[in-house]
């Protein structure tokens, strides 16, 4: 039977279930990725496994996230996670090394492998020819732990792309194209395959830049055939050997289908607050901005970097601007110095950056209260930039570069200059000194995990009890991310080891009377929250779960979820319902009690259960996805509790 390049990957990967849209499917996972501001919490769940060495092909530690070291938290939990790398045979990328997910393109991602990683942007690495799929952190601890990774299979949306990209117009305009089309929940439940004669076009890291964003359609994973130029790109990476050819059959079906003509697609932008609110550059041209800021891992590229040097060359950027420069990997920053294009950006009057994620996730950079910030970031969720009430547009390097020259939004192409034409070094320049190799099994075992005196153990979770009363502290709309759940930033993320303290933060950008209200609830046996459509949408972080499951979250009740915030709800043991008719959302307020009687034998014996309302003669309609494996999970009162029962009972 012919195959596309998805079908071929997840064949070579099933362990269990059929390759059927809409059922659990287990998959063999031969690499993981771990990043600093989730990777503390999978070691420590390492630790509680007991784990001596990581199961997989190849499993790599990097510090992005947490590089500002204002006081001792973010570099002792770089001691925390350089031990624990030696200790269980990861790879570990230290500080200033880079982004995660360029560099694991660099150095380790291989066409025909699956990639499991602790980040949502892990699908960047579909470019390669990978299954590359964002998980939550526990999942990924499994992972590396030799467990298959659990997904409902997903259906396989095909994008034919035809034509080539014009002059002034970027790999991240056709991303941003596809989210102007379908919005941030056009990918849900879909592996989204480009394919057709458009992708010739497209670097290697052109494909990145567009797979690393399907994260923000809600889909599964992005996929790109390996072809010619992913060889090119790993001979230039000096790794050749790790080449397979990988591309889709010609009698090769897809279940939906999409196409897009590269050379119709013109400069687009998302303007605030959120990547699928789409329009050309044109309709927004003229607006003041504050800052411009190129890098991320949404465009991490050398011809990311290059084209906005060559543009702002010989001249200055307009006054009071702040032209921020994010370099996403130490190997790509000393190529932009030997082609001088770092000191044409530093002489145009741009800021340098260190080597790391930054501003992207509120680390720095945080934009001035009631300015507009252009941002070639993935994502410009409200608050994620770390000033509360921001105003953040996203775009491609080549409209920031313009932009910043005039201090306004402007569309690259009313520039009164040739497009530059860029050219990559044949080989880069391979730079390995931040990237420590696993120690040999005989050297691990001697290591000894260093914890500072911020990292906290994560508190045993008690079993779902059969009654609930609980009231409803919050009720939200539709698409909330989790960046509004648990918000990143400098203020956050050093607590990422510290859950007592980091979940003092839950759900400050939507309520922050919600700490103090959900502590006296967990006194009386936890709380639900009440959510519309996508709740949950963005990052992978697990603590957007773990934190409001300390705080006594039981049931979270929504239209639907996001794909990997809905996982790790079932991980740390809440319950993840969704109304059987949406307009009941409507019937409910904040400060309702929800009443649940007889809940383990309702979930066990199927997948419709009733809400109660206490005080009104309402009876609410609501249903679980579960499969058989996770209602256990629940049932447990998480993942972890899952695992030491069935330790239990293999001893």
């Amino acid at each position: 039977m012919a195959m596309n390049v998805t079908q071929k990957l997840i064949q070579s990967h099933l362990v269990s279930g059929r390759m059927t849209p809409g059922e659990e499917i287990g998959l063999r996972i031969d690499q993981t990725l771990t990043q600093d501001a989730t990777g503390t919490m999978v070691m420590l769940e390492l630790e509680a496994m007991g784990l001596d060495r990581a199961r997989t092909e190849a499993s790599a530690q990097y510090v992005d996230h947490n590089l500002i070291q204002v006081d001792s938290k973010n570099p002792d939990d770089h001691l925390f996670l350089q031990s624990a790398a030696r200790k269980f045979g990861l790879y570990y990328s230290r500080p200033g090394n880079g982004v995660s997910h360029p560099v694991h393109m660099q150095r380790l991602a291989k066409p025909g492998k699956t990639l499991l990683g602790s980040d949502s942007h892990t699908c960047a690495n579909g470019c390669m020819g990978m299954l590359a799929m964002g998980a939550g952190g526990i999942d990924v601890a499994m992972a590396i732990a030799g467990e298959p990774f659990y997904v409902k299979m997903p259906h396989v949306w095909g994008v034919r792309l035809t034509g080539e990209l014009n002059d002034w117009v970027s790999a991240k305009d056709v991303i941003l194209e596809l989210l102007r089309r379908y919005d941030v929940k056009g990918g849900v439940g879909k592996i989204i395959e480009y394919y057709g004669p458009g992708v010739d076009t497209l670097s290697a890291m052109d494909r990145h830049v567009i797979a690393n964003m399907g994260a923000e359609l809600g889909a599964t994973a992005t996929v790109f055939p390996s072809d010619r130029e992913i060889k090119r790109f790993l001979k230039q990476q000096g790794r050749k050997e790790d080449w397979i050819e990988l591309q889709a059959d010609r009698e090769a079906n897809y279940d939906l289908h999409e196409e897009i003509d590269l050379s119709k697609v013109e400069p687009l932008i998302a303007k605030p607050s959120s990547p699928g609110n789409v329009v050309p550059v044109s309709e927004v041209a003229g607006t003041p901005i504050y800052q411009s800021y190129i890098g991320s891992s949404a465009n991490p590229g050398y011809h990311d970097f290059a084209v906005a040097a060559e543009i702002v060359k010989d001249r200055k950027v307009a006054e009071g601007i702040s032209f921020d420069i994010n370099p996403t990997s130490r190997q790509l920053l000393t190529d932009l110095v030997k082609e001088s294009h770092i000191a044409s950006l530093l002489e145009a009057g741009a800021r340098l950056h260190q080597a790391g994620c930054n501003g992207c996730i509120g680390m720095g950079q945080a934009p001035a209260t009631g300015r507009n910030s252009l941002r070639t970031t993935p994502r410009n969720f409200p608050g994620r930039s770390g000033t509360k009430e921001d105003s953040v547009f996203l775009c491609g390097p080549e409209t920031a570069a313009a932009s910043a020259l005039t201090g306004v939004i402007t569309d690259p192409r009313t520039l009164d200059m040739a497009y530059p034409k860029i050219k990559e070094p044949d080989q880069a320049t391979i730079d390995t000194n931040l990237l420590e190799k696993p120690l040999p099994p005989e050297e691990a075992r001697k290591i000894e995990l260093y914890k500072g005196p911020n990292i906290a153990s994560i508190p045993e979770m008690d079993e779902l009890p059969d009654r609930l009363e609980l009231p409803v502290l919050l009720k939200m709309g539709d698409n909330i991310s989790t960046d509004e759940i648990l918000a990143g930033g400098a203020r956050v993320l050093p607590y990422r080891s510290n859950l007592p303290e980091i979940s003092k933060f839950t759900f400050e950008i939507i309520d922050n009377t919600y700490y103090k209200r959900a502590q006296q609830s967990t006194l009386q046996g936890g709380h639900a929250v009440l959510g519309g459509y996508n709740y949950g949408q963005g990052s992978s972080r697990e603590h957007a779960a773990l934190a409001p499951r300390y705080l006594g979250l039981r049931v979270a009740l929504v239209k639907d979820f996001a794909r990997i915030h809905w996982q790790n709800l079932i991980n740390f043991g809440i319950l993840p319902l969704t109304f059987k008719n949406a307009e009941d959302y409507d019937k409910l307020v904040q400060g309702d009690i929800l009443e649940l009687s007889n809940v383990r034998t309702a979930i066990r014996q199927g997948r419709d259960l009733f809400i109660h309302v206490k005080g009104k003669d309402e009876q609410i309609p609501v249903q679980h996805t579960l499969s058989e494996r996770q209602i256990d999970i629940i049932l447990a009162g998480g993942l972890i509790n899952w695992v030491k029962a069935r330790k239990k009972r293999a001893s």
